[in-house]
């Protein structure tokens, strides 16, 4: 095993461990993924990111085969469709936090509009995550999530899974779990904000934000 697949063991066990304490990943939900020179590593079926073993990560190859560790999360066709149409990004996480989670089993109405969920209530979240439209509602681990997240995915970072939660894609585990923290604090303030008047960004606003910080 290389050093650098090492250090990505290590630094996936040590992301799993902060989302878990900052509650956004009940029980053994969410998963988090990230490539290494001959394919990905991915945290396995059924563990609490809270409790990961660096050896004890799946590892697939390049095309999706698990090679070695723990069998892989159900869910490792959606990463692996994610990774297929993002060749530049390097890492993968998906959670069932709380307020994502609420946004995403909310009736389309109330969404922002077709093509997000969630407002720019921030110039982070513009930053951040950008539009985060809907994916249709497809049971866990189905290979038709996995076809219908691709056409999603090449052009947004990150998407909602109705009735489900939020996958984001990122050059490295780091801009991964950023930008998924982002978009969990603007679905809370989201959703706080419910029966106010809110002053989101203008189209404006949110141009001169996307050309200052290019994605």
């Amino acid at each position: 095993m290389s050093t650098a697949e090492t250090k990505m063991r290590d630094a996936i066990c040590a992301l799993g461990a902060k989302l878990a304490a900052r509650g956004f990943c009940p029980g053994t939900s969410g998963n988090i993924s990230a490539r290494v020179a001959d394919g990905w590593l991915m945290t396995p079926t059924n563990s609490s990111l809270g409790d990961l073993e660096p050896g004890q990560l799946s590892k697939l190859d390049l095309s999706g085969r698990h090679v070695a560790g723990d069998p892989p999360t159900k869910e490792a066709l959606l990463h692996r469709s994610v990774y297929d149409v993002r060749p530049k990004d390097g890492a993968i996480v998906h959670l069932h936090c709380t307020h994502a989670v609420a946004i995403s089993c909310l009736d389309p109405s109330c969404h922002h509009n077709q093509e997000t969920t969630l407002p720019p209530i921030t110039p982070y979240f513009v930053m951040r995550v950008g539009k985060l439209p809907l994916v249709p509602y497809f049971k866990p681990g189905d290979p038709k999530l996995a076809d219908a997240i691709r056409d999603y995915a090449k052009g947004h970072r990150a998407v909602l899974l109705a009735n489900h939660g939020p996958v984001v894609a990122g050059t490295s585990l780091s801009a991964a779990s950023a930008a998924i923290e982002e978009l969990e604090e603007t679905a809370k303030l989201h959703l706080l904000l419910q029966g106010l008047k809110v002053r989101t960004l203008s189209d404006a606003q949110v141009r001169d934000v996307e050309e200052a910080f290019p994605s």
